[in-house]
């Protein structure tokens, strides 16, 4: 009688979900994962490029208040000295930065190598569902570009 008891109330209270449904939600879990590093991964590159030319063009306007002339530190007006002291700032921070970027991406680069490596399949659901979202885009009709 009560094995019967049970087994009615088990039946009616608890099911768990089948084995390719818990496999379907790991994945998208993984893949969505996957999407926010790269989304990091992504911004933090799209950063380092911006700030290096940023700093280059810093770099190319110190040079030309600096002058030419070996001794032009003697006669350079306060406010060109004014400015050299800021533009060194300036590109001081912009280095600083750019190097916390590298060691920044260098840490998202391994994450996106670690989850790979135990999700291999998170690369493809987000390429599968990167490649559905521009077909929607493009109005449904299937193409890829």
């Amino acid at each position: 009688m009560f094995q019967l008891f049970l087994a009615a109330r088990v039946s009616n209270y608890f099911k768990a979900r089948s084995a390719g449904r818990d496999t379907e939600i790991d994945h998208a879990r993984a893949a969505s994962v996957f999407r926010s590093i790269e989304d990091a991964l992504d911004g933090a590159k799209a950063e380092q490029a911006g700030l290096k030319s940023r700093i280059d063009d810093v770099l190319a306007r110190a040079a030309v208040t600096m002058g030419n002339d070996s001794d032009e530190y003697l006669t350079r007006d306060p406010e060109d000295n004014q400015c050299q002291n800021l533009l060194g700032a300036e590109i001081a921070n912009g280095e600083r930065r750019l190097n916390e970027l590298g060691v920044t991406i260098g840490h998202f680069q391994f994450l996106k190598t670690a989850l790979l490596a135990r999700f291999p399949e998170a690369a493809d659901s987000n390429r599968s569902a990167a490649t559905a979202n521009r077909a929607v885009r493009m109005g449904g009709r299937g193409e890829v570009g």
